[in-house]
């Protein structure tokens, strides 16, 4: 990749969302950059449309590391959108003030069964597949921690902690925190199954494992941020901090907690 100007665009491919990126083909153009067609080639991936589709764009292109991430909202900013499709101007102006920086964003490392591990860049969830409570049994690094039995459980990144993790009641976690969090879905508490019944954080150098204990036919469906994988029998199930980390452009007025307060408060 020797050119370092090559940008894609990562959309989703309607007749209507085509027409929307058009001019921001053309504005990358007039630029200096080079728009490219093979995601490969690129060393700026930008999607367009929402914080789904930027979690689209880093799954779908293996949450590289050697290139350089950037949101663009089709309606309003999110929290790892910087930029909306209406003020695109606002993005180079950013460029040519100096008013941007990357940001490293943490991602989980998932392994089931000691398969190939997936990533996540929000989180990873493991949910009953059918109407009834299933049992985990849940160990910290080595160490059995708990008995779990519920409906489920999210175990999310310092920024996806603002996503399905805090639907469930857990802590938002600054970013800078290398960390993992672990939310119960609906848990059962009684003289026969016990847990935390809170959400907790795990440094990033620790691992989480969590066993599906078989109850007739009890596998889990296992999401990874918002897309449900087709894993049908997953029984022991490794979450840890990885080393892989995404770049992501960001503007320096426009911190992580400017947006849990204006999204939130």
């Amino acid at each position: 990749m020797e050119d370092k100007n090559n940008i894609y665009f990562f959309y989703k491919h309607t007749k209507s969302m085509q027409e929307t990126v058009e001019p921001l083909k053309q504005l990358a153009t007039s630029q200096g950059l080079n728009v490219v067609d093979d995601v490969q080639k690129a060393n700026i991936i930008v999607s367009v449309g929402g914080n789904n589709a930027f979690l689209q764009a880093t799954r779908k292109t293996n949450f590289r590391s050697d290139c350089l991430y950037v949101g663009v909202s089709t309606d309003r900013e999110g929290f790892y959108p910087d930029f909306t499709i209406n003020e695109i101007d606002k993005m180079f102006e950013a460029f040519e003030n100096q008013n941007i920086e990357v940001k490293r964003l943490s991602t989980l490392e998932v392994t089931i069964d000691d398969e190939k591990p997936f990533y996540c860049l929000n989180e990873c969830s493991i949910r009953s597949n059918v109407i009834k409570t299933f049992v985990l049994e849940v160990f910290i690094d080595d160490m059995h921690f708990e008995t779990f039995r519920g409906d489920g459980m999210i175990v999310s990144t310092p920024t996806g902690s603002t996503a399905y993790n805090k639907s469930v009641r857990g802590a938002v976690v600054d970013p800078r925190l290398p960390s993992l969090q672990v939310s119960e879905i609906a848990s059962l508490n009684n003289n026969t199954y016990r847990t935390l019944g809170t959400s907790f954080l795990l440094s990033g150098d620790r691992t989480l494992r969590l066993k599906v204990v078989q109850d007739g036919n009890d596998f889990p469906i296992i999401g990874a941020d918002n897309e449900a994988l087709s894993i049908r029998h997953a029984e022991d199930i490794k979450i840890r901090l990885s080393d892989k980390q995404v770049k992501v452009l960001k503007l320096k007025d426009n911190t992580f907690w400017h947006k849990v307060q204006r999204n939130f408060l």
